[in-house]
């Protein structure tokens, strides 16, 4: 199906046809271009994306979106970051989907994955959301451009790392339901305290549609905060979390067998719902329960969406599970590698507590978190030994006030990067180890996993 012809381009960016086409897609690295798409060429400070139109043609772009000079067919527009802004917003504009935006300190991206299953499974090839971690002021337009014509759902991430950004994506993507995941002191460096943000991740309600669903972590300490902040945008606000406060709340929490959670959560509405979520971990049933509650005000199918939540895997560097071969035996490694913040540090190694066997951590500095970053890498140490890690890798210059802090109390090694990490890692584990591996993604540790065989 046709997702863009020249002609809606040029109408939706205010440019000119120079060569009809028709596109299928629409990408801005030239590395994923596929036959048939739209590539947009912007001019950005670290490098031109004009130098790789000949790239984008010859993988098979069916035409371009370009301020200089191109020599295939394509869209001549004055500026090709505005333009893609403008084709995001014609796609928005266009789709009669209901739209459900996600944002979040921590399990942003998981849950908006969780959502994207739970929809599909009752809406099978209908259901649109932003792939990776498209969730900047680039990479929302680019998702909403993708979003086909005839979409029933549309599930978008948005980020942020500064007060204002959430509230320019959210007019741009315009959801019909907003969640807000969890509040953690992610991006520190740029505000003055948690509450601020709070403040920032609540912009995702100010472009709520008119009678919109706001859906706001209970357990948060920021709850009431952002309870406010959504009821002067949203129709409804509904809460969700552990505890029995919430609207949508897990009455029953039980370890299973086979590593996930079995829940009997309690529903805005009084009924009750049994599910299974594959993904070990408390913060996993909190996400589930969002999840359930943005189905829920969507008004599609609960009992399908429990379904696809027992069968949902791990993302790569968010808690995908492999296990490695390791001298004459296997060691079980949990890749966490993408991301890291005081919250989800302690979320995995809550997880890594629960598992058999001997307890490895390699965890990687967190970043971004300013002149507190001494005072919250220490503050680590008891969820280190509370997990009951036996051996612990530190990677990175940030990570020695937790070395400090551990001194003693845990079999240790702090090491400078990621390739000293995969060298250690090496003469650290045996057979029958659990191994986490979490860290900021600058860190480098994916390249760790992928070395052990686990990506």
């Amino acid at each position: 199906m046709t997702l863009w012809t020249a002609a809606e381009i040029a109408q939706a960016t205010g440019g000119s046809v120079e060569g009809g086409f028709e596109a299928g897609g629409v990408a801005f690295d030239s590395r994923e271009v596929e036959p048939g798409d739209l590539f947009v060429a912007m001019s950005g400070e670290a490098t031109d994306g004009h130098r790789f139109l000949p790239q984008a043609f010859a993988a098979g772009a069916g035409g371009a979106i370009a301020s200089k000079r191109c020599d295939g067919p394509h869209v001549r527009v004055q500026d090709g970051f505005a333009a893609l802004q403008a084709l995001g917003t014609a796609a928005r504009d266009r789709t009669a989907a209901r739209i459900v935006g996600v944002t979040g300190s921590v399990g942003k991206t998981s849950a908006k994955e969780a959502l994207f299953a739970a929809l599909e499974r009752s809406n099978h090839g209908r259901v649109h959301r932003s792939v990776k971690s498209y969730n900047n002021h680039t990479g929302v337009p680019l998702s909403l451009a993708r979003m086909p014509r005839d979409a029933d759902f549309g599930v978008f991430e948005m980020g942020m790392n500064h007060a204002g950004e959430l509230a320019a994506l959210t007019r741009m993507v315009r959801p019909h339901v907003a969640i807000v995941t969890a509040i953690a002191p992610a991006h520190i460096e740029f505000f003055v305290d948690e509450a601020a943000i709070a403040d920032a991740k609540a912009e995702i309600f100010e472009g709520l549609e008119p009678g919109g669903t706001a859906i706001v972590p209970f357990d948060s300490p920021h709850r009431d905060r952002l309870i406010a902040a959504a009821r002067r945008h949203a129709g409804r606000v509904v809460t969700f979390g552990l505890e029995k406060g919430a609207d949508v709340h897990a009455r029953e929490v039980m370890r299973v067998g086979t590593g996930g959670t079995f829940v009997t959560a309690t529903l805005g509405g009084g009924g009750e719902l049994s599910f299974t979520v594959s993904q070990p971990g408390l913060h996993h049933v909190s996400n589930a329960l969002a999840v359930l509650a943005a189905v829920d005000a969507l008004g599609a199918d609960l009992g399908q969406a429990a379904l696809a939540l027992a069968e949902l895997g791990g993302l790569a560097g968010r808690g995908a599970r492999t296990t490695v071969r390791v001298g004459n035996g296997e060691a079980l490694v949990i890749d966490e590698s993408y991301n890291a913040n005081t919250a989800s540090m302690r979320a995995g190694l809550a997880v890594l507590a629960e598992e058999p066997g001997r307890r490895v951590a390699v965890l990687g500095e967190m970043r971004e978190l300013g002149e507190r970053s001494a005072e919250l890498h220490a503050g680590l140490a008891d969820a280190v030994t509370g997990a009951r890690v036996e051996r612990a890798l530190l990677v990175g210059e940030a990570m020695r006030p937790l070395a400090r802090a551990l001194e003693g109390r845990v079999d240790l090694v702090h090491v400078a990067d990621a390739d000293a990490a995969s060298v250690a890692l090496r003469e650290l584990i045996a057979p029958g180890d659990a191994v986490l591996v979490k860290g900021s993604n600058g860190v480098g540790l994916s390249r760790l996993v992928a070395g052990l065989g686990g990506a």
